[in-house]
């Protein structure tokens, strides 16, 4: 396991919320305690693709996207407690089954998935560690793209949104120096316009508030 950074939990859970993490999260879980998951058998072999949320926050976009492809196998990871038994209460009420949930880091669940396994990985407004001695700490490493390019399929992409320059340009330095990927953009509108049916979180709505731009980055397993 690697050391995990930032807050795991909030404000005091709802008796709603309790129950759902109680009961709920137990049948959703992932269960990688023995090392390794079977996405075939994780899903019952049901599903056309399977796809990772790295930090999903409060699930709205990996709930979203669930609910939209259900043909499709969605694990989604975030240490929060408060977000995932935001994500649990949608799991309920939208009664959907094909949504795991990993309540940890989600480098656990890419060590635990087989090679090319899954169609695509999703790193949204990561924690940007923005002072220079936390820098260290933020999940684009060299580790963490060797890691994703294994589990990734051939022509699987890595995407990455960040309203961070400096986390942007850091990103691009490290996989431009890595084998592993290629980034696809040929213009300016491939990094500055979201992806197709894109929404924007409430993190973004928030930065956009305060002046901040995003880069949505895609990166393609070579």
């Amino acid at each position: 396991m690697q050391k995990l950074y930032g807050r795991r939990k909030g404000k005091k859970l709802r008796s709603r919320q309790d129950g759902l993490v109680a009961d709920l999260l137990p049948r959703v879980a992932l269960g990688i305690a023995g090392g390794t998951i079977d996405p075939v058998e994780l899903f019952g072999g049901k599903q056309s693709g399977i796809r990772v949320e790295i930090g999903f926050g409060d699930g709205a976009r990996l709930i979203e996207q669930a609910t939209q492809n259900p043909g499709v196998g969605y694990i989604g990871c975030e240490p929060f407690l408060n977000g995932v038994a935001k994500a649990l209460a949608a799991i309920d009420e939208r009664r959907l089954t094909n949504l795991r949930v990993h309540h940890g880091d989600g480098r656990d669940v890419l060590e635990a998935l087989p090679s090319e396994s899954v169609d695509l990985i999703e790193l949204l407004y990561p924690d940007p560690w923005p002072k220079r001695r936390h820098r260290k700490r933020r999940i684009i490493s060299e580790a963490f793209l060797a890691q994703s390019a294994r589990v990734l399929k051939r022509a699987g992409a890595l995407r990455f949104a960040t309203d961070i320059d400096d986390y942007c340009g850091w990103a691009l330095a490290r996989v431009l120096r890595s084998n592993e990927f290629s980034w696809t953009a040929e213009s300016a509108a491939d990094w500055q316009v979201p992806w197709e049916g894109w929404r924007p979180t409430r993190y973004e709505q928030k930065a956009r508030r305060e002046g901040r731009t995003s880069s949505y980055l895609t990166f393609v397993r070579n």
